[in-house]
Parts: C-alpha cells; sequence; structure tokens
C-alpha cells in the first residue's frame, strides 16, 4: 500500500514539473517570428529625447549714438517624451526643463525662464479616438525668483525681493476623465474629477507675493488642497513643415473652495485658473534652431491680471529617438 501511494506521489510530482515547464518557458522576442505572433495590431513604442543651449549676447562702444547695453544671455532646456501602447493600454511619460538667465551690464545675473515640468498618464482604450485616463503631473522651477526695485537710499542700487523658489510653489494635480485623440499629435482631456495640491515650502515668501497672497496658500501653511470640478487639457505637438514644429498645451482647472485670504470664515468660492504654453522650433542648420516661446497664465491666487512671458531665441539643439 504504502508503496502505491509513493508511486502516485512520484507521478503527480512529475506531471506538476512537465505541466510547469511547459507553462513558464520563455519566448525568445529577438526572433521576428514570435515578435510578431505576440505583437498586436496598433502598438507602439514612441521616444524622443532633446537638449540644447540658446545663446545671446549684444555690445555696444562707448560711442555708439543709438543707445543700448552690454548683455549675455544662455538658456538651457532639456525635454524627454515616451509613450508606449499595447493593445487597449497606452503610458506617456512627458518630462520639460528650461532653465535661463541674462546679465546686463551694471546689473546682477538675473533668472529670465525657469521651468520642470512632468506628466505622467495611463490610458485605457475604449475606441479608436476615445480612452479613459488617470494622470499625475507636477510643475515647479529650479531656482529663486525675484523682484528688483530701486532703492531709495542709492540711486544706482537696486533691491530683490524673492517672489518664488523651489518648491514654493510647486503644483501637484491627480485627474480621472476620458480623453479624445482624434489624431496622434493632438488629444483633449476632460476630466471630471482632479486634485490639485499647491505647495509653498518658504513659509516667508508671501511677505513679497502680489497683495501677500501666497499663491493661495494659507499663511503659514505649506500646501493648500482643491478639488476641481472640471479640468480641461488641450495638447498639440507637430511638425507643422519640414524642420518646424509647433508644440502648445492649454490648462483649465475650475474649483469651488474656500478663499484662503478669508481665515476662519465660510466662503466658498469658484476659482477659474487658465495656463498655456507655446513653442514653435525652427531648425536652421543640423544642430542649429530658432526658438520662440510663450507663456500665458491667469490665475488670481498669483496676480489680479493675467500674466504674460515671451522669449526668442537662436541656438544649438540635438534631439534623438
Amino acid at each position: 500500500m504504502q508503496v502505491k501511494i509513493k508511486i502516485g506521489f512520484l507521478i503527480s510530482i512529475t506531471w506538476l514539473l512537465i505541466t510547469q515547464q511547459g507553462f513558464s518557458q520563455k519566448v525568445d522576442l529577438t526572433n521576428s517570428l514570435n515578435a510578431g505572433r505576440l505583437k498586436v495590431p496598433g502598438d507602439t513604442v514612441i521616444k524622443k529625447t532633446e537638449f540644447g543651449a540658446n545663446l545671446n549676447q549684444g555690445s555696444f562702444s562707448s560711442n555708439w549714438t543709438g543707445g543700448g547695453v552690454n548683455s549675455v544671455a544662455l538658456g538651457l532646456f532639456f525635454n524627454s517624451l515616451s509613450e508606449v501602447k499595447k493593445g487597449k493600454n497606452s503610458w506617456r511619460n512627458d518630462f520639460q526643463s528650461q532653465y535661463g538667465v541674462v546679465r546686463n551690464k551694471g546689473q546682477q545675473s538675473r533668472k529670465n525662464v525657469d521651468r520642470i515640468f512632468f506628466d505622467s498618464k495611463y490610458n485605457r482604450e475604449l475606441t479608436s479616438k476615445w480612452s479613459l485616463f488617470g494622470n499625475v503631473n507636477f510643475l515647479s522651477q529650479f531656482a529663486p525668483g525675484y523682484d528688483y526695485v530701486a532703492d531709495t537710499s542709492d540711486a544706482s542700487g537696486t533691491i530683490k525681493k524673492k517672489l518664488s523658489g523651489f518648491f514654493s510653489p510647486a503644483y501637484v494635480t491627480e485627474a480621472i476623465g476620458i480623453e479624445y485623440k482624434p489624431v496622434p499629435y493632438f488629444f483633449i482631456d476632460f476630466a471630471p474629477a482632479a486634485l490639485r495640491q499647491t505647495i509653498v515650502m518658504d513659509r516667508d515668501i508671501y511677505l513679497n507675493t502680489p497683495d501677500q497672497k501666497n499663491y493661495g496658500v494659507e499663511i503659514g501653511k505649506r500646501v493648500r488642497n482643491e478639488v476641481g470640478i472640471v479640468q480641461l487639457v488641450a495638447n498639440f505637438d507637430k511638425d507643422i513643415a519640414k524642420d518646424i514644429n509647433l508644440k502648445f498645451r492649454y490648462l483649465s482647472f475650475t474649483s469651488y473652495s474656500d478663499n484662503p485670504r478669508t481665515i476662519g470664515v465660510t466662503d466658498k468660492q469658484f476659482h477659474f485658473d487658465h495656463r498655456l504654453d507655446a513653442q514653435i522650433t525652427a531648425k536652421i542648420a543640423r544642430y542649429f534652431n530658432v526658438n520662440l516661446a510663450t507663456i500665458v497664465i491667469y490665475d488670481k491666487d498669483q496676480a489680479s491680471r493675467a500674466q504674460f512671458a515671451q522669449g526668442l531665441s537662436v541656438g544649438f539643439l540635438y534631439s534623438f529617438k
């Protein structure tokens, strides 16, 4: 009896090992035949990385009658985009960064552009043009930003007041919703549910912000949480002509939350925030380009009126896929 049990046990173990080995065999994806069988129609992998530097310089002789001031400006940027689609699932990561300084004769170096942007998004396809999505977004800057005002005690001097810095402010947004993507280079995200955290790590920075609004964060605190009623994002990135690329991203965030300026008082308000980042880049040679960038912001937690920034530069560009 014991011999039969042992023989049956050994047969069972042998069968499990054989079947396990059969199911755990690795498929050699380097073999084009195997890869072709497993690949789902429509699967794509898009990777694009670019970096560069822009340099602007101007100088005038001491007897130059047209007016002007000697200056030099340097800007650096690094962008990386990765998008992987497998079957009905896709994952997109977009990182963008810019930093630049300008120095005019008789003045200290001043920052003229500064941006850190990262967006990670997962999509589940419903149809060829519609999908569900969930994403996390981060926006901040590298270095402190200052407001330069005339020094009343020194006619030739200036006083700089710190207005911003790394993580002061920073914005983190989580959203879920539906996406419409009619073409590969353009999509619109509509999120009926979104959360946004505004972070200001420097607790003294409110003293210099316009009207001491502290970017909407209650004075003495470092984080403000908002629940978005509606968030809308439109993104475009395409080579509109040979060696000319146009990209823009528009964001609209609507929330209904307490007014941070009325501490201890229930004062619910609608808040409408808008931001547009647009950039057009033209290659003039293999590694050289002309770049025009524009930023428009309307956020009453930052300023009572719309803010506008624009920059035109010529420099080095290297990209690979």
